[in-house]
């Protein structure tokens, strides 16, 4: 260490001031040094290299002392924090003190002391240190996990805390000029990039019977944990399984199985799901697992061991879902069923006996995650004899009622609520499974009571605060929509016991009332669930009447109008999202299965317009519909009143249902990339159906059992379907089609042929890829097979030519009586304009006008007889002092000009002079009045 310098100074003095002195000799002044330069010029002269070969040295008596001594002043010297650029240096130095332990006891004092400086702020004097010392950096705080195998407690506690320290940075104690604390966060990232997780998961395995190093180890792990880096690298040291397998270690103060789940749910939510429950499904992790919760279950008296409790299950939950998981060996899903049931079933088992729930948010809580957990149980098959041990089915039809206020104890109105639905979806799931519980229970009677108790109008105000109850507040549409659901699941299992009970009990009448009611009922909050509602209706009524007809003529009339008052919702509210579309594909389905086979149903659908409906659907455009409704139209025309109703519809712009299907054929011949010409004839007569998938795909020999592209593109697009139907409606009385829809036509009239020779002709690519030769005869027949096919393709090629060439004709025609309409236009346009020119003149040239005045009179003499007829009486034509030049009677009536105005048409002619009106001016046209007491005719 350096002293301070002294040395004399001269004092500035004013120029003629007096020099005083109070002492004979002059004073010197003293030079001091701060501490912060003291720090600084310490970093600068300690030399570590001298430390480390100090170090390094073994051949000295006295050596021991010298190094404890160095190690000393190194740890006094940087005790306000560690320069990143001395930071591998100063490690160095840790793990030679290290290396020493072991046969000099003396150095853990040298090395906890540095490993305390560890914990300090790492210091940096330029901005880019961070960057330049990061590798040196990572190394040295990966060394600490290295040090973990040094068996000293207290320094492996000492490198732990050192470590947590990383994740609550302290500012230095004293700030260093030139020197700034690196980030907080550098240390936290240094220690992700030297993989210190990894060190640290891996020292928990020399740590078996040391409990408090242990516990530090898992707190260091908790807070590592938070990182996906981490976390990614606990989980390649098998991290997950090494702590669940230790929950159940002996532990007074509680914090292993807090600290060990806390660092489970961060491997589980940061790193890869799927490996970490793979790590998690062995026996071993699941016997402690088990043990936990067993013990947690029996002796959760606190908030805390209440919530411990229900990560512990959820931890379970995830680890069920691989079906690799031996939960049934190790005894744990038959003590998750008793947990799950003896609340609702009477058991003698110890584990349960004088057990009750309260109605605290944590046991809430937990009898939802038993209620998932049975689910998701029960999706291994063997779970299933379990299941019907621990009485599952009859505990969860405890919750399908009457909510009854006087029993709900255990729980709130709410939570009541919350459990009876979760029950019924629980039930959903597992009823299917243990049919013969479900019926010993009267499950179907049980679910119709309780669809009654929905339907009625009792008081019963809904919370529908849970993921389950959406969209039920204040009604009962989620006990309705849940109930539904589990009929549909019971349904679906076609299993005849279940659908003749059902069926017996009124169901088909009863499902057909509460569709009508939800019709009444529904509003605009609650739309999409009465949606799913009805959906759901709808394909129970389809389970049950398919395939039978007794059951479709129950479905009846009142069947048909609900079905009906579907099909007429307005097309707008597909695209709403709501659920239209589920529930049309539903109505669709029980049309298929209600009505169709059933002929009171059919004419009855047929006379309230269902076939006008159907194809103002089919013209929606709608591809997802095609299908379903061609294939409804097929299995309708063999109905022979269903041709009539097809060939009256008219859609927009007066479009018929042929035309609708000869356009939708080639709108999917377009998608599916058919080789087509502009006029839509075809190109290649050798595969006049052929896709463009077909075209891509080389034929391969296939076994027998197996349909081949030919036969699989039957299927797969509407073509046949449309054949099918315009095969049924006549192919040579079909109205409303135009030339283009003709060419179509003859495709599709030759489709069957055409396919027939496809398959022919893939046969036959079979034989050449096989390399079979087959006989002479047989070889003659595919020819003559494959030649026929192609003849019938040219042959309508041909016929689509003469087709196309006569509409050319036919337009040219047209195209020329329309000129011929417009040059007559034009001609009698010129007539009028002649007449109109001739009008001018005369009204606007005297001499013109009585020209054609003379010319006219001229005229009317020449078309009378040369000699009058002896006796005959002469009536003028004509009227004196009309000074008009076109033929004129007695009454003339002038549109151009109100009467009104100009007196009447003859207000200035002789006949006005004989007789005027009271009003004045011409004669005018008078109402006829009505005379009295007319004498009655008398019928003859």
């Amino acid at each position: 260490m350096s002293t301070g310098e002294a040395g004399g100074t001269t004092e500035a003095q004013e120029p003629g001031s007096r020099i005083k002195s109070s002492s004979p000799r002059p004073i010197p002044v003293v030079g001091v040094v701060t501490e912060d330069e003291e720090a600084q010029r310490t970093f600068k002269l300690m030399d570590l290299n001298l430390v480390i070969k100090l170090l390094e040295e073994t051949d000295k008596d006295d050596l021991e002392e010298k190094q404890i001594n160095s190690v000393k002043k190194l740890v006094q010297c940087y005790q306000n924090g560690l320069p990143l650029r001395d930071l591998a240096q100063i490690f160095k130095i840790l793990n030679l003190c290290a290396g020493k332990i072991e046969n000099q006891p003396c150095f853990i004092e040298s090395a906890y002391n540095i490993l305390k400086l560890c914990g300090l702020p790492f210091l940096k004097k330029k901005a880019s240190d961070e960057i330049t010392y990061a590798e040196d950096t990572a190394n040295s705080i990966a060394l600490l996990g290295d040090l973990m195998k040094i068996p000293s407690s207290e320094l492996r506690i000492q490198i732990c805390k050192c470590i947590v320290d990383f994740y609550h940075a302290e500012p230095p104690k004293k700030h260093i000029t030139g020197y700034q604390q690196a980030s907080s966060s550098y240390k936290i990232q240094m220690a992700e990039v030297g993989g210190l997780a990894k060190r640290m998961v891996q020292s928990l395995a020399l740590l078996e019977n040391r409990l408090v190093e242990k516990l530090w180890v898992l707190k260091v792990l908790q807070h590592l944990s938070t990182s996906e880096v981490n976390c990614t690298l606990m989980m390649k040291a098998q991290a997950a399984s090494g702590i669940c397998a230790h929950l159940n270690d002996p532990d007074p103060s509680g914090q292993l199985l807090f600290r060990s789940s806390e660092i489970l749910w961060n491997l589980l939510e940061k790193t890869s799901k799927e490996e970490i429950i793979q790590q998690l499904s062995n026996l071993e992790c699941l016997l402690a697992l088990k043990e936990v919760f067993k013990n947690l279950f029996m002796r959760s008296f606190s908030h805390y061991d209440r919530q411990l409790r229900n990560d512990i299950l959820v931890i379970t939950t995830i680890i069920a879902q691989n079906p690799g998981a031996p939960m049934i060996e190790c005894g744990f899903t038959r003590d998750l069923i008793l947990f799950a049931t003896f609340s609702e079933v009477k058991s003698q088992n110890p584990l349960v006996k004088g057990l009750k729930l309260s109605n605290s948010y944590e046991d809430f809580e937990l009898k939802k995650l038993l209620f998932n957990i049975i689910v998701i149980l029960s999706k291994d098959f063997p779970t299933v004899q379990l299941l019907i041990e621990g009485k599952v089915v009859l505990a969860l039809f405890t919750f399908v009622k009457k909510p009854e206020k006087h029993k709900m104890i255990e729980w709130s109105a709410a939570q009541y609520e919350e459990l009876q639905l979760h029950a019924i979806a629980t039930l959903s799931s597992v009823a299917p499974l243990l049919i013969e519980e479900y019926m010993s229970y009267q499950g179907n009677a049980r679910v119709l009571a309780f669809l009654e108790w929905c339907e009625s109008e009792d008081s019963f105000f809904s919370h529908g605060n849970s993921f389950h109850g959406t969209g039920g507040r204040g009604n009962k549409f989620a006990q309705m929509r849940y109930s539904l659901r589990l009929l549909r699941a019971m349904v679906y299992l076609e299993d005849e016991t279940i659908n003749k009970d059902l069926c017996e009990k009124g169901t088909i009448q009863q499902l057909i009332g509460i569709f009508t009611n939800t019709i009444s009922k529904s509003n605009d909050k609650e739309e999409a669930i009465v949606l799913e509602i009805q959906s759901d209706i709808l394909l129970i009524l389809s389970g049950l009447c398919e395939h039978d007809i007794p059951r479709k003529e129950i479905f009846g009339t009142e069947g048909v109008d609900i079905i009906l008052h579907v099909m007429k919702t307005d097309p707008k509210k597909l695209q709403s999202g709501l659920g239209y579309n589920v529930l049309l594909f539903s109505t669709l389905d029980s049309i298929w299965c209600c009505i169709l086979g059933c002929y009171p149903s059919e004419d009855y659908f047929l006379e309230k317009e269902g076939i006008f409906l159907l194809l103002d659907l089919l013209a929606l455009n709608q591809k997802k519909f095609y299908n379903l409704i061609l294939g409804i139209m097929v299995e309708f025309c063999d109905n022979p009143k269903t041709t009539a109703h097809v060939n009256a519809w008219r859609g927009k712009k007066d479009q018929t249902a042929a035309s609708l299907l000869i356009k939708l054929w080639r709108k999917e011949e377009k998608e599916l990339g058919v080789k087509r010409d502009k006029h839509g004839k075809i190109i290649d007569t050798k595969k006049p159906l052929f896709t463009s998938f077909q075209e891509e795909q080389k034929v391969m020999p296939l076994p027998a059992n197996c349909p081949t592209i030919a036969v699989m593109d039957v299927t797969e697009n509407i073509r046949a379907k449309i054949y099918a139907v315009l095969g049924k409606l006549d192919f040579e009385n079909l109205p409303g089609l135009s030339a283009e829809d003709f060419v179509t036509l003859c495709i599709i009239h030759r489709y069957l042929d055409f396919k027939i020779g496809e398959i022919w002709n893939e046969i036959y690519e079979e034989i050449k890829l096989e390399k079979f030769r087959p006989v002479s005869t047989d070889k003659k027949v595919l020819e003559t097979i494959t030649a026929a096919s192609e003849n019938i393709g040219k042959m309508v090629a041909s016929l689509q030519s003469e087709m196309i060439e006569s509409q050319a004709r036919q337009d040219v025609q047209n195209e020329q009586k329309f000129y011929a309409k417009i040059q007559a236009t034009h001609k009698q346009r010129e007539l009028a304009n002649k007449s109109w020119e001739n009008f001018l003149a005369r009204t606007s040239n005297a001499k013109t006008l009585k020209k054609a005045k003379r010319l006219q009179e001229k005229a009317v003499e020449s078309s009378r007889y040369p000699e009058r007829p002896p006796n005959a009486i002469f009536h003028r034509t004509d009227i004196k002092g009309l000074n008009t030049t076109v033929p004129s009677g007695r009454v003339v009536t002038v549109e151009s000009t109100p009467a009104r105005l100009v007196g009447g048409p003859l207000a200035d002619t002789d006949i006005a002079l004989k007789k005027l009106p009271i009003r004045g001016g011409a004669l005018q046209r008078v109402k006829a009045v009505k005379t009295v007491n007319e004498p009655k005719s008398i019928p003859t």
